[in-house]
Order: structure tokens, then sequence, then C-alpha cells
């Protein structure tokens, strides 16, 4: 009777529903990123506060809670490939995944948007290539970092003239360096066997890093996350650079939410009700207080119930070419580039427009050049298949189960 009942209720498991393309993934990590472009063009046009600040009582804004989004997305699909892969080859996918856009982007960023910059502002190259240039930003960002946010002094001397009103060239790279940090705990989940053989410990990860969370956010509705707990000083690591434990221990539940979805995902039902009550939770959480004990754990399974549940013809968008880490990776220096120039004083509108227009221009360009070629050298040298997804699904379900073919 139970049993009967929940089935009139569900529409399969996360499991059965969530494998292969059939499913809207890639059409929200494209809607992610927009988010963090477009909460970001307030504050970098204009100096104001972004997106959902104020309707969220300072807990945080649209650009975070889509990088949360993110980091949920993303606990997904890497658990899921290494479930799938060797260590060696797992490690290998995910530096093609980030590595060659990334380093492209900080290429045209050093040598085509900045002395254009530098010479619109001084007139002049001299100076350009001196201490803190374009060279210098190459050497202390390469390892997906940011310890030079400027090159040149550009950005602050943009600011200095109150053209605009943040001194990075690219502040949106803040995350990925965490996202990497995520990536190695899944490879030592793999080597160590966990995700094969003792998949239950990816729960007790999960509940301790959400014991971490919910300890100081479940004291104060409106807590402001990882901007107001401070577990441990700030770390600078070899190669790595500056890493905030605090920071990773928020991201890192996140994308634990994720990894947990993945691995359990036979156990998860996809719920209308439960989808409908998620987006309840969050924006009431949003608004109300509360974020980042329930919401976020609510917005997880809200991404889950929305992929499975969006009609079946935006299942394409993003399934064969996924612009959403290009879009991330251009939107900030894209707006910061035509703050610098005066473009915000055409308005808010034309400047969002022209800003979401270059940026998707610039992320289908890494993607046919630089991201789908680099991800063709995937299997450069393999020498065995990979390992097969090793998913705890009711013996009578398992041939509905095909291993992903999603990019990740």
């Amino acid at each position: 009777m139970h049993r009967a009942s929940a089935l009139r209720w569900s529409h399969g498991t996360v499991a059965e529903r969530l494998a292969g393309r059939h499913n809207s993934l890639g059409l929200l990590r494209l809607c992610l990123a927009l988010a963090v472009v477009v909460s970001h063009a307030r504050i970098l046009g204009y100096g104001g506060k972004e997106y959902l600040r104020y309707f969220s009582g300072g807990q945080t804004d649209l650009g975070k809670l889509a990088v949360y989004g993110f980091f949920v997305l993303s606990g997904i699909l890497v658990t899921r490939s290494g479930a799938r892969l060797g260590v060696g080859r797992f490690l290998w996918h995910r530096a093609l995944r980030i590595l060659p856009g990334f380093w492209v982007c900080l290429g045209l960023t050093a040598f085509v948007a900045a002395p254009f910059l530098y010479w619109r502002l001084h007139s002049t190259l001299d100076g350009f290539n001196g201490p803190h240039g374009p060279l210098d930003y190459l050497r202390a960002n390469w390892a997906v970092t940011t310890n030079q946010p400027d090159i040149a002094r550009i950005m602050a001397d943009g600011q200095s003239r109150e053209r605009i009103h943040a001194g990075a060239f690219n502040g949106a790279l803040w995350s990925l360096r965490y996202e990497v940090m995520c990536y190695l705990g899944v490879a030592v989940l793999a080597v160590t066997g966990i995700l094969a053989r003792a998949r239950r410990a990816v729960l007790v990860i999960t509940l301790v890093l959400g014991w971490l969370v919910i300890r100081h956010a479940s004291h104060d509705a409106h807590w402001a996350g990882q901007y107001a707990s401070h577990y441990l000083h700030d770390v600078q690591l070899p190669v790595v650079g500056h890493l905030s434990p605090t920071f990773l221990i928020y991201l890192g539940f996140a994308f634990a939410l994720g990894a947990l979805i993945e691995v359990a995902g036979h156990r998860i039902p996809v719920s209308d009700p439960l989808g409908v009550a998620s987006l309840v939770v969050l924006a009431g959480s949003l608004h109300y207080g509360y974020l980042f004990t329930v919401g976020i754990p609510a917005f997880a399974y809200l991404l889950v119930w929305l992929a499975v549940r969006l009609p079946a013809p935006l299942h394409r968008v993003g399934a064969r070419n996924d612009y959403s880490y290009g879009i991330y990776i251009y939107g900030f220096p894209v707006q910061q580039t035509l703050a610098l120039l005066g473009c915000t004083r055409w308005g808010l509108a034309a400047y969002l427009a022209l800003t979401l227009a270059l940026t998707l221009l610039l992320a289908v360009a890494s993607w046919h050049l630089v991201e789908r070629p680099a991800l063709r050298l995937k299997d450069l040298g393999k020498g065995t298949p990979s390992r097969p997804v090793q998913k705890h699904v009711p013996q009578q379900r398992k041939a509905e189960v095909p291993v992903s073919a999603q990019p990740t």
C-alpha cells in the first residue's frame, strides 16, 4: 500500500531519470552561468548591490547562489566521472575540461584586452610591460588562481577615475580553485575505493560538512554564509595559492550534496510535490532566513527535479555544446572592459545586453576552438577501458540505467 502510494507521486528515481543526456543539466548550467553575469552587471557597471542581496537580507546574491548551484551540479557529474574512470584518467579529464579554456582566457586578457585598455587610459604603452605586467599576470595565475588580480594597474587606475567599481580583471575566477579542490577530493574517494565499495562514506562527509555549515548558520536567520563564518585562518598552498578553509567548507557542502545525489540516486524519488516544496523552501529561506540551514539542500533537490521534469525539447540545450564554462570565465572581464570604455552611460539594460552578447560570442568561440578540441584528447594513450559505473539499483531496474554520456 505504501509503495503503491509512493509510486503515484513519483516519476522514478534520480538514478533512472538523470542518466545519459535525457535531462536538462546542460540548460541549468547555462542558466547558472548567465545568472552570474547578470548579477555582476549592477556591481561592476554601477557599484550597486547584486540582485537578491536585499531580498535575501544580506545572506547571498544571485551570483553566489548560482555558484552554489554550479557546485551541486558539478558534484553530480564529477562524482559520476570519478566512479567510471581510473584516477589518472579522471584527473586528465578534469584538467582538459578546466585548464585549456582557462589558459586561453588568461592569455586574451593579458595580451589583447589589457594592452588595449592601457593604451585607452594612458595613450601609450610605455610602462605596460613593467612590474605586475602581463607576463607576471600569467605566471601568478596559471594554476587556476588569482594571485595577481590586476595588470599594470589598469583596474586600479580605472577605479581612481571612477569608471569601474572592482579592482580585478577577472574576479569570477575565485571559485575555480575550490572546484579543483573538490575534484581532488573525488579522486581520493575513487583511489581509496570508497566510490566503488563504501558509498555511505559520501553521506558521512556530506553530514560533517553540513554540520560545520549549520552549526553557525542556525544561530542567525540571515547568516551571510562563508563571509560570516571563520573556520581556521586562510592558508597559502604551493601552486594553488591562497585558500580559505571556510569557503572550501561551504562550497564543498554544495558539491557533496551533488555527490550524495549521484551515489544515492537509486533511493531518491523524482517527485513533483517534493520539487514544488523545495522551490517554496528555497524562496522562503532566501527572504525569511536560514538559507544555509535548509535553503541550500532544497536548492540541490530543486536543480535535480528541474533537470528531470523540464520539457523534453529543453534537454537538447547544452547537451552537445556546453557554453556555460566560457560564459563564466569571460563574463567578468567583458563587463570590466565595457565599463572602463564608458559603455555604462547607455544605461543598465544596454550595458547588460552588450555584455551578454559579447560574452556569449567569446564562450561559443572558446567551446568550439579550445574546449571541445581539448576534450578530444581525453582518450589519449588510453590502454584499458573505463571502469563501469557501479550503481546500487534494484536488480530489475539495472538495465534501464545507461552509462552517462553527459560531457563532464
